[in-house]
C-alpha cells in the first residue's frame, strides 16, 4: 500500500515538473526576439549625393638656412690673418682668411728668373737656328722649357690667389673654426657660413593631408615667435616616400625679411584657412562594417540590403570620405544593422 502512494506521488512531481518546465519555455519564448526573413528589417537610410567642404588647419614645422656651408682653404698653409668673426655678415666674394704666402711669392720671383733666362736662349737658338748654326731641336727644346717655366708661374701665382679664403656666397659666418697662427689644409673646417636671405621650411602631415598641397602651391607662415609676421611661403618639394612615422615631408621656400629676422632652427606654422576641397563623396562612419583593411557598406536596393566593398580616402572625425564604391543616387544604409546581412529584406523607416 505504502509502495503504491509513494509511486504516485513521484508521479505527480513528475507531472508538476514537466508542467512548470514547459510554462517557463513557453514565456522564455515570448520574449525572445524572434527573426522572421519574410519581415523586412527597419533600417535608416541616406541618398548619396557628392558635396565640397571647406577646411582649416595648421601644421608646424621648422625653419631651415636654404644654402650652408663649411668652407676650408684649397691650399695648406700658416693662418696669418682672420678677418671676420662669428655672427658677421659677410658678401659673396669677401675675403676671410689670409694664409702666409711669402714662400710661394719668393716662388714666383724664381719662377719670373727663369722664364727671363729661357726667353734669352730662345732669342739666341732662333738667330743660329736661322743660320744652320745649330741643329733645329736645341731651339724647339729651349721653347718648350720657356712654356713650362710659364705654366709653373701661372700654377705659382693662383695657388698666391688661393691664399685668401673668400665667401662663396653671402651669408652669416655661424661658427669659426681658426684663428690667426694655426694651420690650414684641404678638407680642414675654417668656417661654417650660412645663407639665411631665404629659407626652407618643412613639416610632415599625414597621407589623407597631401591632397592639401600641390606643388609651386603658396600659402602663409609665421615663425612661433613672431606671430605678428606672415610670410609666403611656395611649395618646393612633395616626399613621393613616407619616413619611418608613415609621414610625407612637405617643403616650402620662404624670403627672409630684409633684416633677417628668422633664423635657422626657429619653428613656425603653416595656416591653411577656408580651403575648398573639390566635391567628393562622404558618409557617417558609423555606415562602415567590415574591418579597416577592407571596409564595407550596405546599399538598399529593389527592398533589399546589398553589400558593397568601399576605398576610404580620407576621414574627418565622424565621417569618412569614399573614393570608389559608391556613386550619386545610392541609397546607404546607416542605421539598423541587427539581423541584417547581404540579400536581406529591409526596408527605410
Amino acid at each position: 500500500m505504502k509502495k503504491t502512494i509513494y509511486i504516485s506521488l513521484a508521479l505527480l512531481l513528475t507531472a508538476i515538473m514537466v508542467f512548470l518546465l514547459f510554462h517557463n519555455k513557453q514565456k522564455t519564448e515570448k520574449r525572445v526576439y524572434q527573426y522572421d526573413e519574410n519581415k523586412p528589417a527597419d533600417v535608416q537610410t541616406m541618398v548619396i549625393k557628392p558635396s565640397t567642404r571647406r577646411e582649416s588647419g595648421s601644421y608646424s614645422g621648422i625653419f631651415e638656412p636654404e644654402r650652408e656651408t663649411k668652407l676650408s682653404s684649397e691650399i695648406q698653409g700658416k693662418v696669418s690673418q682672420v678677418l671676420t668673426d662669428q655672427g658677421m655678415f659677410v658678401n659673396k666674394g669677401s675675403a676671410l682668411v689670409l694664409l702666409d704666402k711669402t714662400f710661394l711669392e719668393l716662388q714666383l720671383k724664381n719662377a719670373d728668373i727663369q722664364i727671363e733666362g729661357l726667353e734669352n736662349d730662345v732669342k739666341r737658338y732662333a738667330i743660329l737656328s736661322a743660320a744652320d748654326a745649330i741643329q733645329g731641336v736645341q731651339r724647339e727644346k729651349s721653347e718648350l722649357a720657356l712654356r713650362s717655366a710659364r705654366v709653373q708661374k701661372e700654377t705659382i701665382a693662383e695657388q698666391i690667389n688661393k691664399s685668401t679664403v673668400r665667401a662663396p656666397f653671402s651669408g652669416v659666418i655661424t661658427a669659426k673654426l681658426t684663428e690667426a697662427g694655426s694651420f690650414a689644409a684641404p678638407g680642414v673646417p675654417l668656417f661654417q657660413l650660412t645663407d639665411i636671405s631665404s629659407l626652407r621650411f618643412t613639416i610632415n602631415v599625414s597621407e589623407e593631408d597631401l591632397i592639401k598641397f600641390t606643388k609651386g602651391g603658396t600659402y602663409r607662415v609665421a615663425a612661433d615667435v613672431y606671430p605678428e609676421l606672415e610670410l609666403s611661403a611656395k611649395v618646393e618639394m612633395i616626399g613621393s616616400k613616407a619616413n619611418p612615422g608613415n609621414s610625407f615631408a612637405i617643403q616650402f621656400r620662404v624670403v627672409n625679411t630684409k633684416d633677417l629676422k628668422l633664423k635657422a632652427g626657429m619653428f613656425g606654422k603653416i595656416e591653411i584657412k577656408n580651403i575648398v576641397k573639390s566635391p567628393e563623396i562622404t558618409i557617417p562612419a558609423s555606415a562602415i562594417t567590415g574591418t579597416s583593411i577592407q571596409p564595407k557598406v550596405y546599399v538598399l536596393e529593389k527592398g533589399r540590403a546589398v553589400k558593397r566593398s568601399v576605398t576610404i580616402r580620407s576621414r574627418y572625425q565622424s565621417e569618412v570620405a569614399v573614393a570608389s564604391g559608391l556613386k550619386e543616387g545610392d541609397v546607404l544604409i546607416t542605421a539598423g544593422f541587427i539581423n541584417l546581412f547581404d540579400g536581406a529584406r529591409a526596408e527605410a523607416k
